[in-house]
């Protein structure tokens, strides 16, 4: 008789925990955000502005959720510094979501991004998620418990669509983002040390990045996210990239 995984499991309540999400004011954030709130966790909604998280944060309490909205833009290295300084107790964060992302200019090749085009990119999509790890990851090493889960995309894979060209700056910052996750995850021990990190593709989704047409919906895309930071430590695999709760190439 077979005896399931972590990975075949359903993802565990959340009760007791904070949940951190960057973009949580809109999209696949939100959509998060809503999940993890729905497990039972304290979720704190991270958007660029306090109007936005806060408005988001209220929509949630307003179903029942228990959540707080605060406004950091995670393209400015001294707001995320100052954070878990503002954020008090909910600094102890053990379920951090990087979810915030700006979509690069259609026409943004290789040799025909502007300079200010490529820092305006990789400030959010890239540098964010680092800042973003490195102002919450060290307390969840100290307590021996976290999950990291970095909202990443496959057009920033390094095989399939990937390496098709064009949107230069959004495809390589994202491939930057599954080559920091998986350094990180590398760097804890696999998880041997009770940190788990990994990084999802959400798919094409209906969002404003997006657009309406797209073929999936946020909640969709944000499941697999949501199933990644309520897996138990036991036997879970990590420092992967995923899709549909499947483990998808780098």
């Amino acid at each position: 008789m077979s005896v399931a995984g972590a990975d075949d499991q359903e993802p565990g309540r959340l009760d007791r925990q904070v949940a951190l999400v960057t973009g949580g004011s809109r999209g696949i954030g939100l959509a998060v955000a809503r999940g993890m709130g729905t497990l039972g966790a304290t979720v704190v909604v991270v958007g660029r502005t306090a109007d936005s998280a806060e408005a988001a944060a209220g929509a949630l309490v307003e179903e029942g959720l228990d959540a707080v909205g605060v406004g950091c833009d995670v393209a400015s290295a001294t707001e995320v510094a100052a954070l878990p300084g503002r954020l008090g107790p909910l600094a102890a964060v053990d379920l951090l979501v990087c979810a915030a992302g700006v979509m690069s200019a259609r026409t943004a090749k290789t040799l025909r991004t502007s300079e200010e085009e490529w820092r305006r990119v990789m400030a959010v999509d890239l540098d964010g998620v680092w800042r973003t790890t490195t102002a919450f990851v060290p307390g969840m090493v100290e307590r021996r418990h976290g999950r990291v889960v970095a909202v990443s995309a496959c057009l920033g894979r390094m095989s399939g669509p990937g390496n098709a060209g064009g949107l230069a700056p959004y495809r390589i910052a994202k491939a930057g983002v599954n080559a920091l996750v998986r350094n990180l995850a590398h760097e804890q021990g696999l998880g041997m040390r009770g940190v788990l990190v990994d990084a999802t593709c959400p798919g094409h989704c209906r969002t404003d990045m997006g657009g309406p047409d797209a073929p999936r919906s946020a909640q969709q895309g944000a499941e697999t996210a949501v199933w990644l930071a309520g897996r138990p430590a036991a036997g879970a695999r990590t420092g992967l990239l995923w899709e549909d709760r499947q483990v998808v190439p780098w």
